[in-house]
């Protein structure tokens, strides 16, 4: 059944990057509902990072159309498109080492205010609340005076979600929150993620980890070679034998059981 416009927060339409003859994004298209979670997975070098930076304005878009609560964003610059409500994290935990852990939430906080450079200058009482409240839904607000640098990388992920959240957004994009992570970690990462999206936040996530895409994802997209490859329901489209054949290399049984990981999440839920 196809959503309604009122459903709809995020349309992207024939999305396509070139960087002279590589087309690393070639006119992908999807739809991503209010309050769901839409995953995007693909072998490497699918351009599945290429079109997160071309949806939160890192890059321009060499055609096509990405239209956010019904507004073009795809002539947008980063900080327009944060302060619609977007924001993002990266592949690479990626914070300010020599700031403290409060320090990196402020700066998403201020950046996400839209107020003027100066006002950096002064603390804003505002600006500082949002970034201890981040801190405090994460886990983090006990460690808000250690310095960033010497963080794990379980910590510096849940850092940059914080500044992230900090901001107000009202849609998240993680690329591979889950890469390089333990066992107990991807398990309290899912909590996380999922408190999120039961606040309201509509989430967008890349992830290799079946096991976290399966049990998160709403609905999924397959990238391959900078196309669509497949799109629909997690079970459906990780069952699918050419999105086996591409992606997963492996048998349509391992497929299956990522698929049998998600139903027993649900139920637990």
């Amino acid at each position: 059944m196809s959503a309604n416009a009122a459903e709809i927060q995020l349309e992207v339409r024939a999305a396509t990057k070139r960087y002279g003859g590589l087309t690393a994004v070639d006119g992908v298209s999807f739809e991503v509902r209010r309050g769901e979670i839409f995953g995007i997975a693909g072998p490497n070098g699918a351009g599945k990072t290429t079109l997160f930076d071309l949806v939160t304005g890192m890059v321009r878009a060499t055609s096509g159309e990405v239209r956010f609560e019904g507004e073009p964003i795809h002539r947008s610059s980063i900080h327009e498109i944060c302060h619609r409500g977007i924001t993002r994290t990266f592949q690479k935990p990626s914070v300010f080492d020599s700031e403290t852990v409060m320090g990196n939430a402020v700066v998403g906080a201020h950046f996400g205010a839209g107020t003027p450079w100066w006002k950096s200058l002064r603390r804003d009482p505002e600006v500082w609340d949002r970034a201890q409240a981040a801190l405090e839904f994460v886990g983090l607000a006990e460690r808000a005076d250690e310095l960033s640098g010497p963080l794990p990388v379980y910590d510096k992920k849940r850092l940059m979600i914080a500044s992230a959240l900090a901001s107000s957004p009202s849609m998240l994009f993680l690329d591979e929150p889950f890469g390089g992570l333990t066992d107990e970690e991807i398990e309290a990462l899912l909590v996380l993620l999922e408190r999120i999206n039961e606040s309201g936040i509509t989430i967008v996530l890349i992830e290799h980890v079946m096991r976290a895409l399966m049990a998160l994802a709403d609905r999924v997209l397959i990238m391959d070679q900078g196309r669509t490859l497949r799109q629909g329901e997690p079970g459906e489209v990780m069952s699918d034998p050419e999105v086996v054949r591409v992606y997963l290399g492996s048998s349509a049984e391992e497929a299956a059981s990522t698929a049998a990981i998600r139903v027993a999440r649900k139920e637990e839920r």
